[in-house]
């Protein structure tokens, strides 16, 4: 064998050798974070979540919720915050749907309710069949995380904090947010994105969430040194109640990482238009809709450029 041939064969078990050792390392850093993570969970409120199924294989949609109960609250909270992402893997075109959570609708087995009541009566499953019979909106998957899981897992994915340009003064649970541009932890982020005590309530409240996710989105890229990416995809992947399969969750993680995405494309529901205020409900103050009116206006939205 001469010389020539001695040192391709070697270069390829060297190859191949890093590459098992990079895959080792990425499996181990991966299991390690997801088991450090859930030590912190005590309970899965979602576990009789059925999944709509695919229409379009290159194309999911991600019910987002964001539950205001704590750890220690039995039951669970109210969905503080609703959103429906949608990603078309083909066109890698990223969506997110914002529904204001006093939309009024009628929740299966307890009439009319604040929509965000579905997910303290049922979790995942019971907000999915309103989203299906409301707005006539499939759901694939869903991600669950409550407040305190929200701050470690932004501290994690993002431990140089998030820039965020502030549009206004507020306070929120002692936390005090100047207006204009800064860096936020994971607590100020969240407290950012809850406040809703001022004129425009949930109108703004929708804004500012769809910029956090919108910042969230764009500095993706820059959250973490790549040595790390493994270990804190596993927390991340340990803090959230989701029942996205992993290697799904790897390959999204690698177009948003790798910054493959185009810009974030967003809506609020209920639509200009559509809805009017009622305070004389059992639910207290809400919004009424018209849901055809916005079932359409959701499926427009989702549908828009689809074959690009």
């Amino acid at each position: 064998m001469n010389l020539v041939k001695k040192s391709l064969i070697c270069i390829s078990l060297i190859t191949v050798l890093i590459f098992t050792a990079l895959g080792c390392y990425a499996v181990i850093g991966f299991h390690h974070g997801k088991k450090t993570a859930q030590t912190h969970i005590t309970k899965r409120k979602n576990l009789t979540f059925s999944a709509d199924a695919q229409t379009n294989l290159k194309e999911i949609t991600i019910l987002l919720i964001g539950d205001d109960g704590r750890e220690d609250d039995e039951d669970g909270g109210r969905a503080d915050t609703l959103m429906v992402a949608h990603y078309n893997s083909e066109a890698k075109q990223p969506k997110l749907l914002s529904i204001m959570r006093d939309s009024y609708v009628q929740i299966p087995g307890h009439g009319a309710e604040k929509i965000n009541a579905a997910y303290a009566y049922g979790g995942a499953e019971l907000t999915k069949q309103v989203l299906n019979s409301s707005f006539d909106l499939p759901i694939n998957y869903y991600i669950a995380v409550d407040f305190n899981h929200f701050i470690r897992l932004i501290d994690d994915l993002y431990p140089k904090g998030v820039q965020i340009d502030a549009e206004k003064e507020l306070n929120l649970d002692n936390v005090d947010i100047k207006k204009g541009n800064q860096t936020m932890d994971g607590n100020t982020l969240l407290q950012y994105a809850r406040f809703r005590m001022d004129g425009e309530g949930d109108f703004g409240r929708i804004r500012r969430q769809q910029q956090v996710m919108d910042a969230l989105a764009k500095q993706a890229t820059n959250a973490v040194p790549l040595l790390q990416l493994p270990q804190i995809a596993g927390e991340a992947v340990g803090y959230l109640d989701t029942n996205i399969p992993a290697e799904l969750l790897i390959d999204l993680a690698k177009d948003f990482l790798g910054g493959k995405v185009k810009p974030l494309q967003t809506l609020s529901v209920p639509v200009e238009g559509s809805w009017a205020f009622n305070d004389y409900t059992e639910a207290g103050s809400v919004l009424e809709i018209d849901e055809k009116q916005n079932a359409q206006a959701i499926n427009d939205f989702l549908t828009d450029g689809a074959d690009e």
